[in-house]
């Protein structure tokens, strides 16, 4: 459905590299995936035929640690797995989950595009990744919570900026 690996030029590569090497990664809390998954929002409707449910306004939805917010979120069932795909689009919408080290994560974007069953985060528009005062930016951002992969990329006339910061030392 969506596209994995995309062929960049080889500077966007050494970037994502180095922003994979810097940035403290760690797998999402387990624990999560098997919490039950509560979506708050101001209006909802449904396309059942279909499986599409589409929550307006206000949407916030948790699971665990995870927090979800956006302005709407469709929910789409996957026809070949039967898994949900959950679409959040805001100004910006946000994607905030603890890790299994207690650490946080956020993401905020244009487009969130969460598939839970395959542990891929894709954000697209103003697209920004930040743990523990370190972030990367660019248009696009997939990160994988169970392989800790991260792949970021820019747009034609733009670049990928990687902030790192500085690993305070223990008194």
């Amino acid at each position: 459905m969506y596209k994995r690996f995309i062929k960049k030029p080889l500077a966007n590569l050494v970037v994502a590299i180095a922003a994979l090497s810097m940035v403290p990664c760690a797998m999402a809390a387990k624990s999560d995936l098997e919490q039950e998954i509560m979506i708050k929002s101001a209006r909802q409707s449904g396309d059942l035929k279909n499986k599409i449910i589409t929550y307006l306004d206000d949407v916030v939805i948790t699971q665990g640690s995870l927090i979800i917010k956006a302005d709407l979120v469709q929910v789409l069932k996957k026809e070949q797995t039967d898994n949900d795909v959950y679409i959040a689009k805001g100004k910006p919408a946000t994607f905030e989950q603890l890790l299994e080290d207690g650490t946080p994560i956020k993401l905020q974007a244009d487009k969130i595009i969460y598939e839970a069953s395959e542990n891929n985060i894709t954000i697209t528009g103003n697209a920004l990744l930040s743990q523990e005062g370190s972030e990367v930016r660019g248009n696009k951002i997939i990160y994988n919570t169970l392989t800790e992969r991260l792949e970021a990329e820019s747009n034609k006339d733009d670049t990928v900026t990687t902030i790192l910061k500085p690993k305070t030392k223990a008194n």
